[in-house]
Order: C-alpha cells, then structure tokens, then sequence
C-alpha cells in the first residue's frame, strides 16, 4: 500500500462518533436518559462558532463515513495506517462532571477500540482521559494503552480551566513517561480566543487552531516539561508549519528581554549560551516534539531547512474539510516540491508518525 512508491501513515484521522453507540458502553443511568431525551448527547458542543452559520465544504467533506468508509479511504489514497482522533470529543475540556467525563472517556475509548481498531489493524487509537480528575485520567491512559493497545491519548487545548503544564496534570505525563506513550494537543473549540464575533468562518478556523497550539507549546516548553517528562512524545496537531516557526522566533526575544525569576527552579533551563530555539530544535532532536500538517503548506521547505526533518507528521484530517481527492492533492503538491528532498518526504510521509506513535518498523 503506497502513493506513488510512498508509503503513507496518516496520523490526524478522524471519526465521526455514533452517539448511540457510545451510549451503550456507559452506565446505566445514562442509556436510561438518552432513551427519553433526544438532546441528551454525551459531549458539549463545540462552540457559538460552528453554529449558526452557512458555509459549503468540499463535496463530501465531514460525510458520516463508519469504519467501511475510512477503509475504502485509505485503499483509494493508498495509505498504510491511520491514527484516529475523535470529532466531537474536541470539546471534551468543557464537561464540567467529573464522573461524566470519566465515564465519557472510558465509553469512548470503549467504542473506539470495538468499532474501528478491532474492524482492521489499519486503525490506530488515540483515546481520550478525563484531565477533569487527575487520577481517573492516569488510570484510563494506563488502560488505554495497556489494555486496548491505543497510541496515547489527546488533550483539549481549550476547555479546561487551567494550562496543560500546570501541576495538576503532571502525574498524567509521569504516567505517559513510564508507558513512553504519544500525548497530543488538537485543536477545534475556537471560542474565548479572542474571535467570539468574527465573521465570515474562515479566518476563525484559520487562526484558531494555531493559536491554541502557540499557547498549549509555550506553556508546555516554558514550564519545562519536555525536561520533567523525558519519555513522553507530544504531538501539536491541525495547526500547520506557521505558528511553530512564530515560536522559534518570537520565544527566543522574549526570553532574552525578560528574564523569569525563578528561585524554586520551576521553568525551563537552558544550557549555557542557549537559545529558546535551540532548546526547542534539541527537543525535536530527541525526538519529543512533533507537529501535524497537511504537506501543502507553502512554507514546509522553509521549515525544514529551519529546523529539521523530524518534528512533522502528516495530517489528512479525513473526513472533517477533505476528501479523497483533496487529500490526494495535498500528497502530491509535497511530492512534487523540488525544495524537499526525498529523505525529508519520507519522514513526512511516513517516518515521523511512526516514531511518535510508536508503530514499529519503518516501511518501504
């Protein structure tokens, strides 16, 4: 299975969730009320944003494909494995329950693994956690990982009231550093970023999904985390290649201009005479940080040659905007670009989601 002498990994898939389903992995008390209350729907809406507004998507686009579907796919792409995220569960640092939301993340998780990991090896798994209760996120990561065999397990990157890197969530990324496991921050929820009233749709996809990645890495970075968590692989998804070259240059300034007191040694460390930026590009090195993209960025050359081959993974981002000829396109536009060497394409292509999901061998 190849696109043209490439193989491919995908490694931003989507689902579309079948509530009903999802319903019937989760207690009682809850199929009970969705029996009788048609609005009753296991996760929050994503924002005011996606509502109440007329836009077209490519033909296609956002289609309730099922497993059927996603295999047909990947077939007609001609794309090895993909690893899946959820849709509605973007919004999940919005339930304000904490037992519901443990009991969403194990029903999902639950659904995830039964509908499409066990329909084909194809499907890899990135399962969600309740960041809403510490211990009951450490626990389901565990099983997640252990028990259904899932790549690791996605973080909101809006919702929750408190930055990813605050203390709370450490024994979270103490569990990912003992399983060596893939957390990923994806974007989706656009509200409170400051384009509650903008209009048309557009620019708020444009730039919502990268400013919560700028946020989400900066607070990560700057509280040292990828120093405390070693083993740990973090994933930036559906933002691009842009805001990742902002942050190399912006956070190298800022940190020289403003220098953090920090007597109980709580943030980054930098090596004598380093920059931001090279600590960033060691990290990418060592293979701890990696960004989503799709391939047709015009800037994918330039950030490269900035900062390497490694951190970039592939994104089809199928079903939500694309389709299998749109997806095709993007391929293609990185396959014909001249400014990208064949190495570089394959680590794109392939490579790199194979090391961050930890997927095994490489391919041909």
């Amino acid at each position: 299975m190849s696109f043209n002498g490439y193989t491919i990994i995908d490694g931003d898939g989507h689902v579309i969730e079948d509530c009903q389903a999802i319903i019937d992995y989760m207690p009682q008390s809850y199929r009970d009320k969705y029996d009788t209350h048609s609005f009753f729907n296991p996760f929050p809406p994503l924002d005011h944003l996606h509502s109440s507004n007329l836009h077209d998507f490519q033909p296609g686009a956002f289609n309730k494909v099922g497993p059927d579907g996603w295999v047909d796919f990947l077939e007609d792409v001609g794309i090895e494995t993909t690893v899946l995220y959820t849709t509605l569960g973007l919004a999940f640092g919005k339930i304000v329950s904490r037992d519901w939301a443990i009991d969403v993340a194990r029903a999902y998780n639950d659904w995830l693994y039964n509908t499409y990991m066990k329909r084909s090896p194809r499907f890899k798994g990135m399962g969600l956690i309740p960041l809403q209760e510490p211990d009951g996120a450490v626990a389901e990561l565990r099983r997640l990982v252990k028990d259904l065999g899932m790549c690791g397990a996605m973080l909101p990157s809006t919702g929750i009231q408190a930055n990813l890197a605050d203390p709370r969530f450490w024994p979270i990324y103490e569990e990912a550093n003992r399983l060596g496991c893939a957390i990923a921050i994806h974007g989706g929820a656009h509200e409170n970023l400051g384009l509650d009233d903008l209009s048309p749709y557009a620019p708020v996809h444009a730039l919502g999904h990268p400013f919560v990645q700028m946020i989400s890495f900066g607070g990560l970075l700057f509280n040292g985390i990828f120093d405390k968590f070693p083993n740990v692989k973090f994933g930036f998804m559906e933002g691009g290649v842009a805001w990742f070259l902002l942050c190399l240059e912006r956070f190298d300034r800022s940190w020289e201009t403003h220098i953090q007191r920090d007597p109980r040694k709580r943030f980054l460390e930098l090596r004598p005479k380093e920059k931001v930026s090279e600590y960033i590009a060691r990290h990418v090195d060592a293979g701890r940080v990696f960004v989503g993209c799709e391939g047709e960025e015009p800037d994918i050359a330039h950030a490269i040659k900035r900062i390497g081959n490694k951190p970039w993974v592939f994104s089809s981002d199928y079903p939500h905007e694309v389709n299998n000829e749109f997806c095709k396109h993007e391929i293609g536009e990185l396959l014909e670009n001249e400014a990208i060497s064949a190495a570089d394409k394959a680590a794109f292509l392939h490579g790199n989601a194979r090391s961050f999901y930890n997927l095994g061998a490489p391919g041909l």
